[in-house]
């Protein structure tokens, strides 16, 4: 038996996260994403910080220490902001956009 995202009402990840770009406020799988996405840079960072230590040249040690310390501080932000303003549910998020089916049911009964 196949599985649809109209029979159970779920939205694939890929989905909800283009949803969390483009509606207001921050759902779930957009803030997974975004959180994996810092843990890869944090992970590249961390690599170019050690060829710079390998190399010896303190001004390229430098610049990339002041791109961790950004990457650090923007992380340390957006979670504070998250923490303060919560996650938005992707069933919110697709009623705010008018994409939801439920919309759909709700405004024809309104019309009879």
């Amino acid at each position: 038996m196949e599985h649809t995202e109209s029979d159970s009402g779920d939205v694939s990840s890929a989905k909800a996260v283009l949803l969390g770009a483009l509606a207001p406020g921050v759902n779930g799988p957009t803030w997974i994403t975004l959180k994996s996405s810092f843990l890869l840079l944090g992970l590249c960072l961390a690599v170019m910080l050690g060829l710079a230590f390998s190399s010896s040249d303190s001004s390229l040690m430098l610049h990339v220490a002041f791109l961790v310390l950004i990457c650090v501080v923007l992380f340390l932000l957006l979670s504070w902001f998250l923490a303060e303003t919560g996650l938005v549910s992707v069933e919110h998020q697709m009623r705010e956009m008018g994409l939801a089916q439920n919309d759909h049911l709700e405004t024809s009964r309104k019309n009879k």
